[in-house]
């Protein structure tokens, strides 16, 4: 298992020198920021993160994310230029070094909480999600905005992609993905980049939109619309595990070879689709670490790994989910296990 964290840039509060100085860490997952979604990114600029990721001792192996555009995603003819440039990303992305390109195919929003800063009883701050919240939220208002999500769109913008949804149906959603990756995954073998999809997250419908990958099953269905290698996974303990369907160190076991990439975050399971994160450590959620790691052990995971959003602890301030000390502990934690583990102890 290879460590790494996720790092968003020069604009990032948590910076490299303090990474690198995380034991265990052999690199950061990033991106780039500044290009709108669907264009090229150019390869002097993969370069020049490249360098500076690798002027502090670490690795830029794995890239999160190259987003996929809405076009794609909604079957629109307009894809095709899309497809094309998302080709050529893979292609730069390939000469700079980079093994794995995580991604995902939620329509319009990425991750979504109800709560960014919710003060948990040990006075440190977590994201939740609270289903009677969402519930409420009308994202059509142009008031609901959250990290990680397209923050480009204008009101009226998104209203009409929110209303080109109505039209697709999680059959269209999956068959959008099928013709997608049977364009990209062939330059991902010639230059082999394993690409590794993402779960949805949270593994339901949210705002009336559909969303395909939730489970064990649609997994298996994913892996099978092309049959490669280079076509994986980014397993996302804290995605999937909010479901209490979906057994983590069985799909962890089940699917194998084809996790490209772990996220590893625990979370607490309050009731039915409501939850907090939580501290990486197994009692304070509701996943079993121990277990989740084990797994990963049996099926010879030497891939890349990261400690997956954090809690605002000892009054740190910055980017929700993302500071410094809670996923250095997280590390820390997940790679104690894993020593263990590798010793037979």
């Amino acid at each position: 298992m290879k460590m790494t964290f996720r790092w968003y840039g020069k604009t990032d509060p948590v910076s490299l020198e303090y990474i690198s100085q995380i034991p265990g860490m052999t690199g950061v997952v990033t991106a780039i920021y500044d290009i709108p979604v669907g264009e090229v990114w150019p390869l002097d600029k993969i370069t020049e993160l490249k360098e500076e990721v690798n002027v502090k001792n670490l690795e830029m192996k794995v890239i999160e994310s190259v987003p996929v555009h809405e076009d794609i995603k909604m079957g629109l003819p307009s894809r095709e230029k899309y497809i094309e440039n998302y080709k050529e990303n893979i292609r730069n992305l390939a000469k700079a070094g980079v093994e794995v390109i995580c991604y995902n195919f939620m329509p319009v929003f990425d991750w979504t909480r109800s709560n960014l800063d919710y003060k948990l009883p040990d006075g440190s701050t977590a994201l939740v999600y609270y289903r009677d919240e969402i519930e409420k939220m009308d994202p059509r208002k142009g008031e609901l905005s959250l990290p990680g999500w397209d923050a480009s769109y204008q009101k009226e913008e998104l209203n009409a992609i929110l209303d080109k949804y109505k039209e697709i149906s999680e059959e269209d959603l999956w068959n959008n993905l099928k013709y997608f990756l049977e364009q990209i995954i062939p330059v991902a073998e010639e230059v082999k980049v394993k690409m590794a999809i993402h779960p949805d997250d949270p593994p339901w419908p949210i705002f009336g939109l559909p969303r395909i990958i939730t489970n064990e099953e649609n997994i298996d269905r994913f892996l099978k619309l092309y049959d490669s290698e280079y076509n994986g996974l980014t397993l996302c303990t804290g995605s999937l595990g909010v479901a209490r369907d979906n057994d983590m160190p069985g799909m962890i076991r089940r699917f194998g070879k084809k996790i490209h990439f772990a996220h590893l975050r625990n979370i607490k399971i309050i009731d039915d689709r409501s939850f907090q994160e939580s501290a990486h450590m197994s009692k304070y959620g509701s996943l079993d670490f121990v277990e989740i790691l084990k797994a990963y052990k049996e099926t010879g995971f030497t891939g890349y790994a990261r400690p997956d959003h954090g809690r605002m602890i000892w009054g740190e301030t910055g980017r929700p989910g993302y500071g410094l000390y809670d996923r250095a502990l997280g590390a820390v934690y997940i790679l104690g296990i894993w020593e263990t583990l590798e010793k037979g102890c």
